[in-house]
């Protein structure tokens, strides 16, 4: 079994989202929903969660407004640990869910460092739900639907490796403003959403103890043995069944000679 392959951002598109510019207008929350065709949910800052019918958040933490959606991981460990391939990371930088594969085991929730894969529970039929990054537009070369309406420039869409060198550059010309450090650049591998911020990161509800290695090289290296412990496994089975089964034939044959001595 071979491993995943590499992440790489070098020509991905993605997001900046510069939390010191945030006004907490919701333009962004609202964009996704009308681009996604989901249903008006009261817009509570303080404290909304994804779900199924929000797949971005704009939440008030320290004082300061911050956004919530997937990451787009350069390497997605939703995809590393899904059984039947219904996540995808595309060349041009998103993270895509194909609905037709997925067979509802939910491995994605559970894997996802940042918490982002929410489910239908309300429905019969269920799918998994998340940002795709707006695929269909940035396929077309056009900026997401969140960053087309942001009105202060919070939100804004590129080619990562540009953002990366804005973000940078923001941090160096305005030290005072901003945490030194680019989240997204190095976490997890590296993601296709960058962050900047005010105030610590921990402070506005993100992850801090992140790993700089791509989630699914170490997950990886655990499934790669599961064929050897499946291999072991049937032995072990294996061995006990022919053994249970000797132990009834012998018994089996002990009853019919006491039978034959009567």
């Amino acid at each position: 079994m071979s491993g995943p392959a590499g992440g790489d951002l070098g020509h991905a598109f993605g997001l900046l989202f510069d939390g010191t510019r945030c006004i907490g207008c919701g333009a962004c929350r609202e964009a996704c929903k009308e681009r996604n065709g989901l249903p008006p949910t009261p817009f509570e800052p303080e404290t909304e969660d994804l779900s199924s019918r929000t797949l971005t958040v704009v939440n008030l933490r320290a004082g300061r407004y911050v956004r919530r959606l997937c990451m787009h991981c350069a390497e997605p460990t939703c995809a590393s640990v899904c059984p039947v391939g219904a996540f995808e990371k595309t060349a041009s930088g998103p993270v895509v869910y194909r609905a037709e594969r997925c067979i509802g085991c939910r491995y994605c929730m559970q894997a996802c460092p940042f918490e982002v894969p929410r489910y239908e529970w309300e429905k019969p039929l269920p799918l998994v739900k998340k940002c795709d990054l707006c695929a269909d537009r940035v396929g077309l070369g056009l900026p997401t639907a969140c960053a087309a309406v942001c009105p202060t420039g919070a939100t804004t869409f590129g080619r990562r490796a540009d953002l990366l060198d804005e973000a940078r550059a923001r941090i160096k010309k305005e030290p005072g403003r901003y945490v030194d450090h680019v989240y997204g650049e190095k976490e997890v591998g590296g993601t296709s959403v960058l962050l900047l911020a005010g105030v610590a990161f921990d402070r506005l509800g993100y992850r801090t103890d992140l790993p700089t290695t791509p989630l699914p090289a170490l997950s990886w290296r655990v499934m790669s043995q599961v064929p050897k412990f499946v291999v072991a496994a049937g032995v072990v089975l294996g061995g006990i069944h022919w053994i249970t089964r000797r132990r009834e034939d012998v018994a089996a044959a002990e009853g019919r000679e006491t039978e034959g001595d009567r």
